[in-house]
């Protein structure tokens, strides 16, 4: 059967009485159809062969609608139900789940509404208010679970995936420019040539995994208020398996296509709390490439829909495949990291400094933020939010919790990417140790150091929610005592808003 023999079945699919007599939605992608009735969605694969997919007998889109099952009934079992055959029967009609000979197969899934799948909420302005947050914990959820993979076939894949881009740009040459295909290849393979013997060590770590492989925001959906991820690649194990940073950074470059830069550096940052894992920091040599890679992916595939695309939609699919392409190359040049430390006494914002401070700071998607407070819970064990004893607060388990920041600032650093470093840093050998971290790695060094009057702080102490900081008022008047030494950093007014105090710091931004 072939794609346009496929139009029966899409036929039925699209007929109310096939669904006893509910209202159908159909919609479309390069490689399947959806029909959406009622509480059920049916999705069909397209018979259909692309370079890294091929869809093009029955035989092998059975196949692949029952690994769509069984691979995304681990991400959301609650939508993936079972593969229901279309069949020929005995008068010579079609049916959906009949007795017949079958002439095709769809995947039944519950429908969610599709409203809701979070490149719609983006479109609306509304991917805020704590999702990102929960974009981030899904994704290291999703990866903890993942099985761990033999990384040789993936790490040779990553060089299939540079040619077969090259040269499914070079059939749209309208669209890609010869000059900037080239440069984009020459810097492509120069970046995985220079990271290919971390990958090769991340894959011994463990860190190349099944993952879900095709995680952007139209393949995330919002059920009950949280974030589930569908549609995971099942139709090649190595297309779906990849570096843990690999998978993520689809995401990541999905949000800042779209201009979401703070809701991917929130996603990023978020991601690296709930995981813990201290291999991520140097695996984030590799993020420029992987972002890099989903970007020139997401332009090839943007440009393939060009062959099937009607007249008033051609203008449009080749300037989204042009930006994707733009920002492949960019995202290969990214600027120089730097270290940056936001300190202060309790309850001057300098984390809310910090948070806000990082997407500003490149490599794309912005810096990484280490806060002091969050080392030493994960130090005890403790979750963000579970209270320490005084005991965790000895100056010697302070030293550890400094130790622990630096370790991590220099390894992200080396990598490339930029970081911000949260903490007190009352004392002066805190503050020279952590700018020994910036000159050791090479790179530029920005101290902020914020203030506040102590009735300003005690304020802000006792209007927390739930937070990292154990600090009280008690410990905010205890460090009025604090004999601070010689403050080389940039003082920075933080008694009023925290828009005024990222004002204040990013005017005297070096």
């Amino acid at each position: 059967m072939t794609d346009h023999q496929q139009n029966a079945v899409f036929a039925l699919l699209a007929d109310p009485a096939t669904h006893a007599g509910k209202k159908v939605t159909r919609f479309d992608t390069h490689a399947a159809s959806v029909f959406l009735a009622g509480d059920r969605a049916y999705k069909v694969k397209r018979a259909v062969r692309f370079p890294f997919l091929d869809y093009s007998t029955l035989q092998k889109r059975k196949a692949a609608c029952a690994a769509e099952l069984e691979v995304n009934q681990r991400f959301a079992p609650e939508l993936y139900h079972r593969i229901v055959p279309i069949t020929r029967e005995a008068q010579g009609g079609l049916k959906l789940d009949g007795a017949g000979e079958p002439v095709e197969w769809a995947v039944e899934m519950t429908r969610f509404d599709e409203a809701q799948t979070l490149d719609h909420i983006a479109e609306r302005g509304e991917l805020r208010h704590g999702l990102p947050e929960k974009l981030a914990r899904m994704v290291a959820a999703m990866h903890r679970r993942a099985e761990a993979v033999d990384g040789a076939p993936w790490l040779a894949a990553l060089e299939n995936y540079i040619d077969q881009n090259t040269n499914g740009f070079r059939r749209h040459a309208t669209i890609f420019p010869n000059a900037q295909l080239e440069e984009l290849d020459r810097r492509s393979r120069a970046a995985l040539d220079r990271v290919r013997p971390l990958l090769i060590e991340r894959g011994k770590l463990g860190l190349i995994r099944r993952c879900h492989g095709d995680l952007h925001l139209g393949n995330i959906a919002l059920v009950d208020n949280e974030p589930v991820a569908f549609d995971a690649i099942e139709f090649d194990p190595v297309i779906a398996s990849g570096d843990v940073l690999y998978d993520l950074a689809f995401l990541l470059m999905d949000l800042v296509e779209r201009d979401l830069g703070g809701a991917a550096n929130t996603v990023l940052n978020g991601y690296f709390e709930a995981s813990r894992r201290i291999e991520d920091c140097d695996g984030l040599a590799a993020l420029p490439l992987f972002l890099s890679l989903r970007a020139s992916i997401r332009a090839m595939v943007t440009a393939a829909r060009l062959e099937r695309a009607a007249d008033d939609q051609r203008d449009a699919i080749a300037q989204a495949a042009a930006k994707y392409f733009r920002l492949a190359l960019e995202l290969l040049t990214p600027p120089a990291p730097k270290v940056i430390a936001t300190g202060g006494l309790s309850g001057t914002g300098k984390s809310v400094l910090a948070k806000d401070l990082a997407p500003f700071i490149g490599p794309v998607p912005g810096a990484l933020v280490l806060r002091s407070d969050v080392e030493r819970k994960t130090l005890f064990g403790k979750s963000e939010t579970e209270r320490l004893s005084p005991d965790a607060y000895r100056a010697e388990v302070s030293e550890r919790v400094y130790a622990v920041l630096y370790d991590k600032a220099a390894r992200i650093a080396r990598a490339g990417h930029s970081v911000i470093a949260d903490a007190v840093f009352a004392k002066e050998n805190e503050r020279e140790a952590i700018e020994i971290v910036a000159r050791d790695a090479g790179v530029a060094f920005q101290g902020f150091y914020l203030t506040a009057d102590i009735d300003t702080r005690i304020k802000r102490i006792g209007g927390r929610g739930p937070d990292a900081s154990d600090a009280n008022a008690a410990v905010a008047r205890q460090q009025e005592e604090f004999a601070l030494g010689d403050v080389n950093w940039s003082i920075v007014d933080a008694s009023g808003t925290p828009a005024e105090t990222l004002a204040r710091a990013r005017k005297k931004m070096s």
